[in-house]
C-alpha cells in the first residue's frame, strides 16, 4: 500500500481526469456526424478522436484549437464530407462548456486542505481558463502544452513541470485518467502515479490510444482518492 502521506503535490491531467471531455467530445462532433448521415455509435466517435487527436498531436505544434479543427477535418477525409466553417470550429469552441466529473470539485477543495494542486494538460491557456471557473479551485501552478510546446505523451511536458514547482520528483503525485498521455510518461520520469480509471465498466478505450503501464495507484473516480489521502 503506497503512502499517500509522502506527497506535496498532486499534478493533474484535466481534460479525462477532472473533466468529463469524452461527454463533451460526442456532443460536439454527433450532431456534424448526423448532419452528412454519417452513422457512428458514441464508442466509434471516440475511437476515432483518439486517433485522430494522436497524429495531429505528433506532428509540428499548434495550439489545441487548432488540433480539434484538425480533428474535425480528418473525420470530413474519413467519411468523405467537407465540414463547414462553423462544424469546424464546433468541437473546439465546445471545450469552454465542457463539465466537471459528478466527484470533482468536491474532491479538489478536500485535496486542497492537504496538498498543493497542479495541473498538467494538453490544452491552450485561454481554453483552460474558462475550464477553471468550472472546476472551482486555485490550482498553484498550471502548465499548458502552449506553454512548453508539446503535447503529452511527450516527457517535456513533465520536465517542465517538475522544474517548474520546483520540489522532489519524490514529492510529486501525477493523477490521470489516460495511460497513454499521463501513466506512461509519468512512470518513465520516476514520477508516482494514480490512474483515475473514469472509464471502469465500460467498453472500449474511449478518447484515449491504448497503452501499458503500472500505475501505483487505481482509483475509479477523484473521491475514492480525496478519501484515501483524508485517512
Amino acid at each position: 500500500m503506497m503512502n499517500l502521506n509522502q506527497y506535496e503535490v498532486l499534478t493533474f491531467d484535466c481534460y479525462g481526469t477532472l473533466i468529463d471531455w469524452e461527454t463533451g467530445v460526442i456532443k460536439a462532433l454527433q450532431p456534424i456526424l448526423d448532419a452528412h448521415q454519417i452513422q457512428l455509435n458514441e464508442d466509434g466517435i471516440l475511437e476515432l478522436f483518439a486517433r485522430f487527436e494522436s497524429q495531429l498531436e505528433g506532428g509540428e505544434y499548434r495550439q489545441y484549437k487548432n488540433i480539434l479543427q484538425g480533428v474535425v477535418q480528418k473525420f470530413g477525409e474519413h467519411f468523405d464530407f467537407t465540414p463547414s466553417s462553423v462544424e469546424l470550429t464546433a468541437l473546439a469552441d465546445s471545450v469552454k462548456h465542457w463539465l466537471p466529473f459528478p466527484d470533482t470539485v468536491e474532491a479538489l477543495h478536500i485535496l486542497k486542505k492537504r496538498l498543493k494542486l497542479a495541473i498538467i494538460s494538453n490544452v491552450d491557456d485561454d481554453l483552460f481558463a474558462f475550464t477553471a471557473k468550472h472546476l472551482q479551485v486555485e490550482f498553484d501552478s498550471v502548465i499548458t502544452a502552449e506553454q512548453v510546446k508539446s503535447y503529452k505523451p511527450s516527457l517535456q511536458n513533465f520536465q517542465v513541470a517538475i522544474a517548474r514547482l520546483g520540489i522532489p520528483s519524490e514529492k510529486i503525485l501525477h493523477v490521470a485518467g489516460s495511460i497513454y498521455h499521463d501513466i506512461v510518461p509519468a512512470k518513465a520520469l520516476g514520477l508516482s502515479t494514480v490512474w483515475v480509471n473514469r472509464r471502469f465498466g465500460k467498453e472500449g478505450l474511449g478518447a484515449t490510444l491504448a497503452a501499458v503501464s503500472n500505475p501505483d495507484l487505481e482509483v475509479p473516480n477523484l473521491k475514492t482518492l480525496a478519501e484515501m489521502i483524508q485517512l
